[in-house]
């Protein structure tokens, strides 16, 4: 088993490096397109610096990006005893740095981890997740969340959330300029070829966001963070009692987005039918199968 989370961290390590490296030859490839439409070098030089400040953005402050956007507050002891002392234990035993604790005030039941190492990692749920759960089976979320910590999801997750935002921000901007022909230096046939060839691609990247996150992000993470939490927690029937609880809730996040679905113990939509092609998440009935050895009820 251990052989498989440092098999694992190291396949994380590389795919972060990979995914900013993917980042920054697309925005360098968007502004050499853009500067040979325009006759505007610059351009391509704006797009080098700016990917290069996003990736470094994305590093060091992309844990802040994604609790901002929740408007997650700080969890005291004193207001959160039990996340706190339930945090506490688990994270000694499984030899973790207690994570920093955030809450988000919404009444969907919901968690996730985030930070760029276990050093700075964060760990935030939702009020609705503690009002709903006994100690039992917060444990069984908490150690879900500490083993995306321990095996390092959490750089790739969270970085994830800001390059594709950003990539899509790009991709919404360049349409809109090849739209409206803004800025443009000449009409000539050459440069109207480029903006549709621009255009197409763009039309293109942007529904496969979703396939990028399901590539970058892989849903074998769950299964393994899953069985992580088992084994930290020696009471499977914890996080499955969670899954099942958290699943069966109707109400979706106030502020789920999908550029940061995936970064949650469950789909934050809910009633929305979605492909198994483009699930962020395993199905909970799969999940508690493995948990449990048998079918789930």
């Amino acid at each position: 088993m251990s052989e498989n989370f440092y098999t694992h961290q190291s396949e994380n390590i590389w795919k972060t490096w990979l995914l900013m490296l993917s980042f920054f030859v697309l925005i360098i490839s968007f502004g050499w397109v853009i500067s040979l439409y325009y006759n505007n070098p610059s351009i391509l030089l704006f797009a080098v610096i700016f990917s290069i400040a996003m990736n470094i953005t994305s590093y060091w402050y992309s844990d802040k990006i994604v609790l901002s956007l929740y408007k997650a507050r700080p969890a005291t002891r004193e207001e959160f005893f039990d996340l706190y002392t339930v945090t506490e234990n688990l994270a000694i035993t499984a030899g973790l740095p207690l994570p920093a604790l955030y809450v988000i005030d919404d009444n969907s039941p919901n968690a996730f981890a985030t930070g760029r190492n276990k050093e700075h990692g964060v760990v935030c749920v939702t009020t609705g997740l503690l009002s709903m759960l006994n100690r039992q089976e917060l444990e069984g979320v908490i150690a879900h969340e500490l083993s995306h910590i321990g095996n390092r999801d959490i750089l790739l997750a969270t970085v994830v959330v800001v390059l594709v935002g950003f990539i899509s921000l790009a991709s919404d901007f360049f349409l809109r300029s090849a739209m409206w022909g803004g800025g443009r230096s000449n009409d000539n046939n050459k440069g109207g070829v480029l903006v549709l060839i621009l255009a197409i691609a763009l039309s293109i990247l942007t529904p496969l966001v979703a396939v990028v996150i399901q590539l970058a992000i892989s849903r074998k993470r769950e299964f393994l963070a899953d069985s992580s939490a088992a084994l930290l927690t020696r009471y499977p029937e914890g996080l499955a009692g969670a899954l099942r609880k958290i699943s069966a809730s109707p109400a979706p996040l106030q502020r789920a987005s999908s550029a940061t679905a995936h970064l949650f113990i469950s789909n934050p939509f809910k009633g929305k039918k979605v492909s198994r092609l483009f699930m962020t998440h395993p199905p909970v009935e799969e999940r508690i199968v493995a948990l449990l050895g048998k079918e789930a009820v």
